[in-house]
């Protein structure tokens, strides 16, 4: 009975499934025919150019959707919008490549149909591959490091791609296997023919402006290398810190440049908003890009409490996703993650009576995006936790973090988040990588590997840690405008999807894309057209 029960729950979720996604797509269609009907694009005006094929395959992502909405609001300011897109124009792409099964070809049948959809009565480019037997021929003997810095007609196509292989293979220090240089290659190859097929995008229309999302990944980033070589405005796009927001910028999205006035400060009301938030994240309620990292928070159990007491201090070290996007900005100091663990783990074995709790990211266990280079493996192969004064919480274990810091003499951490909020707290922060707000003075971040090394053991010597003022104030105005001022509200035009890290579009009312009606489009226009600096107003904040 159970099973027969089940079976009819499955079949009655998928049915459901099907008819949000047909209404969705038949929201996005109607809505394109409405948009093709009243823009009043000038044609003498410079025309925009869109590309995001890392963004989705058979339904939309979070960013598909930011960056199909921007498209509309363009032409429907009389801005010409050229959407570049994939038509079977690369051997293997991102998000369709299989690590274990390479020679898998990619879902180009089920992204087309999507493309189809999503450009309905638009001014789409389709690229298709050519393959450049000089390329091919180039890269055939090279191994996984000569394949890094391979360079052809000045182009650095393995750099370019590099990121993009790290973040499909779900590691930073990739093993020189076949699949690995298989992919590669075929990444190389691609991004080449990408660049070839842009750059005579750019020759006949010459933009005004480029428009991708994320820039880390090779398709979106090889145009990105092309159109600013060129001198052409690239703006990149990545989702936003509050639920169905998006953040665009001049800089690099994944980097997260922030320009806060000087003379910024917060007012009672914005530092109760804050404050609230605060307080949901503290509890483990929140999410990005539709991803609730936290099921459940719990509080530190009875045999951690009593473990602790015989140490002298608590010092926890926050670790990050090893290929997540924000990596390449973040090895500034340490030439990776991994390489800063090594020095923790000797500070470890020199500072016994301290207990240092080693905490992996909840992201690095997150369903299809599982990490094949874990915090974990690491802690296991160097024998980490056999350490008497070391402590290992796993991706999958939700105890609450807040908790720890609030117990903790400082905190270390590489480049992650949580550094901000254990500022904003009060609890001293060393930093090993250049994070999003180590650009204004929020954390302890040493320029180099032995200014770390001796400030972490002053720190871990001393009987007190003094915290400039400045560093909770910053973190709290840096946290504000990341939330409140970089997160251009895009729910008024989408619905959460079945899958966590997938959207659909509402019934949009033509006259919801005005920016007199949307805060998120008037700044995103305002950000294109008059080179603003895509933060909201206080009106729409």
């Amino acid at each position: 009975m159970n099973n027969h029960r089940d079976f009819l729950f499955r079949v009655f979720r998928k049915i459901q499934r099907t008819f949000h996604e047909i209404r969705s797509d038949q929201a996005i269609r109607s809505t394109a025919l409405e948009v093709k009907r009243q823009a009043r694009v000038v044609r003498t005006t410079a025309p925009v150019i869109l590309f995001n094929a890392s963004t989705r395959i058979g339904l939309n992502s979070y960013n598909a959707a930011y960056s199909l909405i921007a498209s509309w609001a363009l032409r429907l300011a009389g801005i010409p919008v050229i959407h570049f897109v994939c038509r079977e124009g690369m051997t293997r792409c991102v998000l369709g490549t299989n690590p274990d099964h390479p020679d898998w070809a990619p879902p180009c049948k089920e992204c087309l149909q999507r493309s189809k959809i999503n450009y309905t009565a638009a001014d789409a480019r389709y690229f298709s591959f050519h393959l450049d037997p000089e390329v091919r021929s180039s890269l055939a003997d090279l191994d996984l490091e000569a394949l890094a810095s391979f360079v052809h007609r000045e182009v650095p196509l393995g750099a370019v791609v590099l990121p993009a292989l790290r973040w499909r293979f779900r590691a930073h220090n990739l093993i020189d296997s076949e699949a690995a240089r298989f992919v590669f290659r075929e990444y190389i190859q691609s991004a080449w023919n990408i660049y070839c097929e842009f750059e005579r995008l750019l020759d006949e229309v010459k933009p005004q402006a480029l428009i991708v999302f994320n820039g880390q990944f090779f398709p979106e980033a090889i145009a990105s290398w092309s159109a600013r070589r060129r001198g052409i405005r690239t703006i990149t796009h990545e989702v936003g810190l509050q639920p169905f927001s998006g953040f665009f910028t001049d800089g690099e999205a994944t980097a997260y440049p922030i320009q806060i006035p000087a003379d910024f400060k917060l007012s009672v009301d914005q530092s109760a908003r804050l404050d609230s938030y605060l307080e949901n994240r503290f509890k483990g309620q929140f999410s990005m890009a539709g991803i609730r990292f936290w099921p459940e928070m719990k509080g530190l159990d009875q045999a951690f409490l009593d473990k602790a007491r015989s140490f002298r201090q608590i010092v926890p070290v926050f670790t990050n996703v090893i290929f997540d996007t924000s990596q390449p900005h973040a090895n500034t100091v340490f030439a990776d993650m991994f390489v800063w663990l090594e020095a923790i783990l000797e500070l470890a074995r020199s500072h016994t009576d301290t207990l240092f709790v080693i905490r992996a990211h909840p992201d690095e266990s997150r369903p299809g995006k599982e990490s094949r280079e874990t915090v974990q493996d690491w802690v296991i192969s160097h024998q980490a936790a056999e350490l008497p004064n070391v402590v290992f919480v796993a991706s999958d274990e939700y105890f609450s973090s807040y908790e720890l810091i609030q117990r903790s003499k400082f905190v270390m951490i590489y480049n992650s988040t949580i550094g901000l909020e254990a500022s904003i707290l009060g609890t001293p922060v060393l930093c090993a990588g250049r994070a999003r707000f180590t650009q204004y003075p929020t954390v302890f971040f040493p320029k180099s590997i032995r200014e770390y090394n001796e400030q972490a053991a002053n720190f871990l010597d001393a009987e007190k840690i003094e915290v400039p003022q400045e560093f909770r104030e910053n973190a709290r105005k840096f946290l504000y405008y990341q939330l409140y001022k970089t997160s251009l509200p895009f729910n008024d035009f989408l619905l959460p999807a079945e899958h966590p890290s997938f959207t659909r579009f509402r019934k949009i009312p033509l006259k919801a894309l005005s920016p007199d009606q949307s805060s998120a489009l008037q700044t995103f226009l305002t950000g294109v057209l008059q080179h603003g600096d895509f933060l909201l107003t206080d009106e729409g904040s």
